[in-house]
Order: structure tokens, then sequence, then C-alpha cells
């Protein structure tokens, strides 16, 4: 199957006859809510607005001097906002078939009520981790296996970041020989649609028949 980015442009309120809303194409696409987690500062705001096709919805505040004993912000002194509720964006595959909405989440632990409430609907995770700090990236992992949604691992390549093989980022982080683990740069738009298309062919192969597409 085909998962490349639809080629039509993205259909946005007001672009329909006499200015009438017309959010997506008249078709009946496949609708997959799908999460994007990981540690603080990983890059997962960027990732939901390079990828998505409509005006992304965030929910940042401005960074304080009050949690600055929590929020380690050394491998991104230039943070001064991070999200507080959710990051919202939607990408639509393979010509309108698949519709993706994308639910980026808060990356400290105070917000895990706030995770579990996302998780609910989801289908599946694309979890953002950084090589510098891979022990950060546990708490999300944890949490997506508790609610039982399928996931890939996608390593944000930071300017900075000293050169790994994903062989020693898979060991160092214990992942099942199942889990897709792909590489991407946030801030590019073709490595984000190729980690968010393996994410999407691995919660595919794993629904259950009676609902797969």
């Amino acid at each position: 199957m085909d998962f490349a980015p639809s080629s039509s442009t993205a259909v946005l309120p007001g672009d329909g006859p006499a200015g009438a809303p017309a959010y997506l194409p008249p078709t009946d696409p496949i609708l997959m809510k799908l999460m994007v987690t990981g540690p603080f500062g990983v890059g997962k705001t960027t990732f939901v607005r390079t990828l998505s096709e409509i005006p992304t919805l965030h929910t940042e505040e401005t960074m304080t001097a009050a949690g600055a004993p929590v929020d380690d912000i050394s491998h991104t002194p230039g943070k001064t906002a991070t999200t507080v509720a959710v990051d919202f964006g939607r990408l639509t595959l393979s010509d309108g078939e698949f519709v993706l909405y994308l639910f980026g989440t808060p990356g400290q632990r105070r917000f895990l009520p706030l995770w579990e409430d996302l998780a609910r609907g989801a289908l599946g995770a694309l979890i953002l981790v950084d090589t510098r700090r891979l022990a950060d990236a546990f708490d999300a992992m944890d949490l997506i296996e508790e609610a039982g949604l399928p996931y890939t691992v996608a390593v944000n390549r930071f300017p900075d970041t000293p050169p790994i093989a994903l062989d020693a980022i898979r060991a160092a982080l214990d992942l099942d020989p199942a889990t897709p683990l792909v590489e991407c740069d946030a801030r590019e738009y073709g490595g984000c649609v190729d980690a968010l298309i393996t994410l999407t062919e691995h919660v595919l192969d794993r629904l259950p028949p009676e609902n797969a597409p």
C-alpha cells in the first residue's frame, strides 16, 4: 500500500464553494488518532508543526524561573516555551485514504494524567527520543506500553547529536525486536513523514483482522 502524503492541497476552512467550510475531501477515509510523545524538549511540537496540513493547535506557555529546577534545558538552551496540554495537527496519506490526527503530549512527568487522557482512543504512538538523554524516554515508553498501544521510536537528530548506531540505541532502550526504530529531523518534512508512515504500517499490522481496513 502506498502511504505517500496526499498529492492534493490541504483543504482548509473557507476553501469550499462560496467560502463554505471544507475540512476533508468527499471520500470515506480511515481515521486514525496517533500520539506524538516523548520527554521534555525532544521536538514534539516541532514535529507536529512540520507535518500538519492544517493550521496546528498548540497550548504553550512561557517557561519561568519556577520551572528551572525540574525542566532541564541544558540541551535546548533556546527553548522559551513548553506544551502544557496538547499539540494537534492532521496529515492525509494515500490521496485521502488515511487521515492521521496527531496529538502531541507535554513532556514532563507532572502531566502524566493528561498523557493518560490523550491515550484514550489512540491507535498508536510515535515516541521521539534524544540520544544525549535516552533515559528520559522511559517514562513515555512505560505509559504507552501500559496503555497497550503499538509504538515506533523515532530518534530526533539534533545538530550537535553524536552519531550513534541504531542497534546501540535499540539495545540502550531495551526495545522489542518488533518495535520499529527510525531516525528523523523534526524540522524536515520528508523524514517526519517517513517516521509517521512507519508507525501507521506498524499499527495496521497489529489491528485485529475484523478492524483492519
